[in-house]
């Protein structure tokens, strides 16, 4: 039996329909307020027995923070690939970040130790490696630094892959995989969604920045072959390539038959107006849309080496134009 924690996530919800079409035993968690029929959304790019599928899933209502609930899950569980995290860059969360993403990661391992599982492989992200001089790649070598200006986000996965090690060191083979940011169709706008859903606006504007970008199929496929291979201990970066953000909004809305950017917006206005979030979030109890450390990533370009997994594995990644493309012919479609 196969466990997945954050099913109704972009990973999670491609990761199940990957299982479930290879005859597998598959059982996921779900919290309490979660819309597991979300997956549906995924499961009918691929297919049209939607329920078919969908039915052969065992869920589990369980949180990753909840012990008693999840040690019911582990039962006859061989395999866990986790991917349940809560991505959010608001310092008014570190907490709650922390909880989830550090100690739930930390009951998922002691868990596997528990009930001797066989492998886990953890979804964390290449916001864990430390920065390079401009010009150089980061890769599974890159140290973290905890000097620098790290987001909450960031320290959170940073120490949720401290307990995956640990669980290694107490004998648990384990694999993380540190994807980029991740496009695919998502059962929700959240993530890489919210940039794909700018290119039908043909917008004018765009940031100086750049990151790595990798598509979901991508990411479950290195996940399932590295969970079915000999490796153990091991860590991947996932970053199909490294572009700068006016080239994917160029694409988008070129896809989309709309004008493409050509200003570019300026840094100085991007941080006023994060200033002007966080006073709105303060005094009148909006939500926080426009951190400072959004706009630090809009304005800087990190560039990520894949060279590990596609010697290893001899991987290759989806090219961008062709994730786009296929996220734009659904979302036509929806």
């Amino acid at each position: 039996m196969i466990l997945v924690t954050g099913g109704t996530g972009i990973v999670g919800a491609h990761l199940l329909y990957s299982l479930l079409e290879d005859n597998t035993s598959v059982r996921a968690i779900y919290r309490k307020d979660s819309d597991i029929h979300s997956i549906k959304k995924i499961f009918a790019i691929y297919t049209s027995e939607v329920d078919t599928l969908f039915n052969k899933i065992e869920w589990k209502e369980a949180d990753i923070i909840d012990i008693p609930a999840l040690t019911f899950a582990f039962k006859d569980v061989t395999h866990v690939y986790h991917c349940a995290a809560l991505i959010n860059f608001n310092p008014a969360k570190y907490k709650i970040l922390k909880k989830i993403n550090v100690e739930g990661t930390a009951n998922i391992v002691n868990l596997c130790l528990a009930n001797g599982v066989q492998k886990l492989c953890y979804v964390s992200s290449v916001a864990t490696f430390g920065n390079v001089p401009n010009g150089q790649f980061i890769n599974e070598e890159t140290s973290w630094n905890p000097d620098e200006r790290n987001n909450v986000y960031s320290i959170t996965k940073y120490a949720a892959e401290m307990e995956v090690w640990r669980g290694t060191q107490e004998g648990l083979d384990a694999v993380i995989v540190n994807p980029g940011i991740i496009f695919g169709i998502s059962p929700k706008a959240e993530g890489s969604g919210l940039i794909t859903k700018l290119g039908p606006r043909g917008l004018s504007y765009y940031p100086s920045g750049g990151m790595g970008i990798v598509d979901v199929k991508d990411v479950v496929r290195a996940m399932k072959r590295l969970m079915d291979s000999e490796i153990k201990n091991g860590q991947y970066i996932l970053v199909a390539e490294n572009v700068y953000y006016k080239e994917i909004l160029t694409k988008l809305a070129l896809l989309y038959g709309k004008k493409p950017p050509s200003k570019k917006l300026s840094k100085p206005l991007m941080i006023f107006l994060s200033q002007l979030d966080w006073f709105s979030s303060v005094f009148f109890g909006t939500k926080r849309r426009l951190s400072k450390a959004m706009v630090r990533s809009m304005f800087s370009t990190s560039q990520y080496d894949s060279s590990k997994i596609k010697e290893q594995l001899h991987f290759e990644f989806t090219p961008l134009q062709e994730t786009l493309k296929r996220i734009v012919d659904n979302s036509s479609t929806e």
